[in-house]
């Protein structure tokens, strides 16, 4: 699914970790930035900047407490799932009635009340699974690794040393927005439905719940909702989960 909201602020600086103080985030964001270098970008700068942009984004978004409703909901349908084929997750709700749900490289998985609202448990947890597919395919780190190198580039043309100069948190902000936005390719979307199913299995639901999903966002959205609107048509995502059931 696309993230809706634009992130403000995302920080390349490695080696940070916990909370960040409001001072010191352009400091911060500086001094990562003018080390980084682009040809040589990691995967570990990657699920940093997913980190701190998802601290950002927490910060300007409405959060659900962990006392409310929504929040006690997704934390039960996601029991004993702080750790997920080898990646470490965190779970959040959004107070949105939009239909969507995002995660990204670092674990993040930003669930929106608007879905839990639409959902029954199980096909909510075949979103989350959906969603953990694209992290552990890598489909969501290659996603950002691509626009952070894209921007990257455009900020060093005509450079010779290849360093990225120092951006202006707006223009980190675009640039993360854009990868998390940018569409994923039919092939990614498939294989992350078919994650999903061998997700639910694992927990002990039936995976048909995946395909409630894609009928239960066709119904409500048709092909403009946000789960839905990737390259895969509703068939061909309804025919590959039906073959692998």
């Amino acid at each position: 699914m696309k993230l809706v909201a634009c992130i403000s602020v995302v920080s390349l600086s490695l080696g940070l970790t916990g909370c960040i103080k409001e001072q010191n985030y352009a400091q911060v964001l500086s001094a990562g930035l003018s080390v980084l270098q682009a040809a040589t970008l990691k995967e570990s700068e990657v699920k940093k900047t997913a980190q701190l942009s998802a601290f950002e984004m927490d910060k300007k978004s409405n959060v659900a407490p962990a006392t409310s409703k929504y929040a006690k909901r997704l934390a039960k349908i996601t029991k004993n799932l702080s750790q997920v084929d080898g990646i470490k997750l965190n779970y959040k709700v959004y107070l949105n009635k939009q239909l969507n749900a995002f995660a990204m490289p670092d674990g993040t998985v930003r669930v929106y009340s608007g879905l839990l609202d639409a959902m029954s448990d199980d096909q909510v947890l075949a979103v989350v699974g959906h969603e953990i597919g694209h992290v552990k395919l890598k489909h969501s780190y290659k996603q950002m690794k691509k626009e952070m190198l894209t921007g990257a580039a455009f900020q060093v043309a005509g450079a010779t040393t290849g360093a990225v100069g120092d951006l202006s948190s707006s223009q980190l902000g675009a640039l993360a927005y854009k990868a998390v936005n940018a569409k994923f390719s039919q092939s990614d979307e498939l294989q992350a439905d078919k994650y999903a199913l061998g997700f639910l299995k694992k927990q002990g639901k039936q995976p048909s719940a995946m395909l409630e999903v894609i009928y239960a966002f066709q119904k409500e959205h048709g092909s403009s909702a946000s789960f839905l609107s990737s390259h895969p048509s509703n068939k061909q995502r309804i025919d590959a989960i039906k073959k692998a059931l």
